[in-house]
This record gives C-alpha cells, sequence and structure tokens, in this order.
C-alpha cells in the first residue's frame, strides 16, 4: 500500500510539472511563430492546464476504464469551481469580467447541458465525441476572432505574462521544443502512475473507480488550475484566475471529454449513479456561477467560502455513498429540503439588492 501511494505522489508530480513544461515551452513556440500572445493564453496555456485530465481521462478511456475517465472529468468541473474559485476569492475577492458574465459562462452551461443529454441513454458514443471535438475547433475560431479585438493593453499584459523577448536563436528553438517533448513525456508516464495506482487504492479500500475519480483523481489533476488561480489571485490577476477556471472546465467538456469517447475501444459507457448525481451537481455548481457573479462582477469572500463549504459537503456525500451508511439518505434530504433552497433564498435576496441599488444610481 506504501508503495502504491508512493507511485500515486510522484504520479501527480509528474503531471503537474510536465503540464508546467508544456505550457512554458508551446506558449513561447507559439509567441515565436507569429501567434498573438492573447490567443497563446486563451488557447495554450488554458489547455496546458487541463493536459493532466486529459492525459489521464485519455489513458483511462483506453484502458477500459471509463468510471476513472468520466470521474475525473466530472469531478475536475466541480473541484474547479467550489474549491479553486472558493479559495482564491477567500485571498482576496475576484473581480469578474463582463465577458465571463455575458459569454463563457453561458457557453459552459450550455455545453454541461449538452453532456448531459448526450450521456442520458448511458453511453457516449464517438460520433458524440467528434461533435464535442468539432465545437471545441469552432470555440478556439471563436476566441482567435475575438482576440483581434482586443486593445493593445491586453496584448501587452499577456506579452509581460507568457513573452520570450527577442531571443530567436537556435538555442533557444531547441530548449522549447525540449521543454514541450519533456512535458509530453512526463504527461504520460504520470497519468499512466496515477490510473494504475488509483485503481490499486480503489481495490484496496473497497471503494468504485468513480469515487477515486471524482476525488483523488479530480483533485490531482487540477493542480495546475490551482497554481494558476491563486498566483494570478496573489498578483492582483483576478480575472484571469476567473477565466482559467472557466476555460479550463469548457475546455474539459470539450476537448477531455470528447477525446476521450473518441479514443474508448468501444462506447464510453456513463455510470448510473453518475447520471443521477454527479452530472446534476456539476450543472448545479455551474448554475451557482450566474447569481454569484452577477453581484456586483465580484465572488466576495463569504462566496468563496460558500464554495468550499459546499465541496466539503459533496465530499461527505460521495464518502457515505461510498460507506453506504445509514445517515446518506437522511443527509441527502437536508441538502436537498434545507440546505440548497436557504442558499438559493439568500443569493436571490443579494442578487434583489444589487439590481434595486444599479436602478437607483
Amino acid at each position: 500500500m506504501f508503495l502504491t501511494l508512493l507511485f500515486l505522489l510522484l504520479g501527480l508530480v509528474l503531471l503537474v510539472s510536465g503540464a508546467e513544461a508544456l505550457v512554458r515551452g508551446a506558449s513561447r513556440l507559439a509567441r515565436a511563430l507569429g501567434v498573438s500572445s492573447l490567443v497563446v493564453g486563451l488557447t495554450v496555456v488554458a489547455m496546458g492546464t487541463s493536459s493532466p485530465e486529459l492525459a489521464v481521462s485519455v489513458q483511462s478511456a483506453l484502458s477500459g476504464q471509463a468510471d476513472i475517465a468520466l470521474g475525473n472529468i466530472i469531478g475536475s468541473n466541480i473541484f474547479n469551481i467550489l474549491v479553486i474559485l472558493g479559495l482564491s476569492a477567500l485571498i482576496a475577492p475576484l473581480f469578474v469580467a463582463q465577458q465571463i458574465v455575458r459569454l463563457d459562462v453561458p457557453v459552459m452551461l450550455a455545453i454541461s447541458f449538452g453532456v448531459f443529454l448526450m450521456a442520458s441513454d448511458g453511453v457516449l458514443r464517438r460520433a458524440e465525441g467528434l461533435l464535442l471535438l468539432a465545437v471545441l475547433a469552432l470555440y478556439i475560431l471563436w476566441l482567435i476572432r475575438l482576440s483581434r479585438r482586443e486593445q493593445a493593453a491586453v496584448l501587452a499584459e499577456y506579452e509581460e505574462a507568457f513573452g520570450d523577448g527577442n531571443n530567436r536563436t537556435a538555442r533557444f528553438w531547441v530548449m522549447q521544443i525540449a521543454l514541450v517533448a519533456g512535458g509530453l513525456v512526463m504527461l504520460a508516464v504520470g497519468s499512466r502512475l496515477l490510473v494504475d495506482s488509483a485503481v490499486a487504492i480503489a481495490q484496496v479500500l473497497g471503494v468504485s473507480e468513480l469515487v477515486i475519480g471524482l476525488t483523488i483523481v479530480a483533485a490531482g489533476t487540477s493542480l495546475p488550475e490551482v497554481a494558476t488561480s491563486v498566483v494570478a489571485t496573489l498578483r492582483g490577476e483576478r480575472d484571469i484566475a476567473v477565466g482559467n477556471v472557466i476555460g479550463s472546465n469548457t475546455f474539459n467538456l470539450l476537448g477531455v471529454l470528447g477525446l476521450s469517447s473518441l479514443v474508448a475501444p468501444q462506447a464510453l459507457p456513463v455510470a448510473p449513479a453518475m447520471l443521477s448525481f454527479d452530472l446534476p451537481v456539476m450543472i448545479g455548481v455551474a448554475l451557482a456561477c450566474l447569481p454569484i457573479f452577477f453581484t456586483g462582477h465580484l465572488i466576495a469572500r463569504w462566496e468563496g467560502a460558500l464554495f468550499l463549504a459546499y465541496y466539503a459537503a459533496y465530499m461527505a456525500y460521495l464518502l457515505l455513498a461510498a460507506q453506504r451508511h445509514d445517515l446518506l439518505d437522511t443527509y441527502a434530504m437536508a441538502m436537498a429540503t434545507v440546505v440548497l433552497p436557504l442558499t438559493a433564498v439568500t443569493l436571490a435576496v443579494f442578487a434583489a439588492r444589487h439590481w434595486r441599488a444599479r436602478r437607483q444610481d
């Protein structure tokens, strides 16, 4: 068991290190080839932070471990919003740009509903994976077109964050290609170690692979998003902290889930528990962003604490369900009839107050 845990940690380290190397190398190569820094930030960097999810889910799909592949994607999306945004907001209230409220969150919501509809028959087929990848391509083209309208100040900000100056020597090209290649190798090895050790831990503890995918694997593959958003918050770049989470969630559903469905030996089965609980939770969490984001275009500290509390409640439910505990039904009833309605009323009151204040102004 100790050796299995050691391999799990080693896999996580390789995933995070590989993602960091991939992002640095790919973003500098793209800039050197004349791609704007903003496009690099919106595509290469956002996808790079989701590369651990991609590596793990594709590896799991190829191995026939659909529960880990899907649990990793759904669990990561829940983790990204509740934990990463919650933690970042506790550090400092997060500013939410108008584009995120009006465009990016609705896009994420629409895709979440679309995935739920695709999965409602219990399987995700290759044709549906192709459709998700096609939507991803259209989404990237839309981002590129949108980026051309951005102000020079925004481009300068990404140049400062991801630029590499005017260094175009042979050594530069070799180093960046080596970073990309090394990052891909670390992602491949790390994902294999993480998946194998996660399956072994699930067997030892007697819990399902779905629960392991929703918890340990999902949290581990989301570490690059944690680092990116927390560092952005500490540096005062709070809009980037929010955009990173929303962009990563969108890529997880379109790119990671699309490719996983495409490479699976057969149609990717969707567990009944995921259809009845985890997918609705993911959609509910995405829906919760709208009233919170609309209240002053700010995620306050108390809202961040609320996000973290809900993730703790979600984890408690998964643990009770895994143990088939007698308190499971009571706990679920309390959440559905008391906690969730009370939260909805509280958010509605704050939203109404904010709307009235804006009308008076």
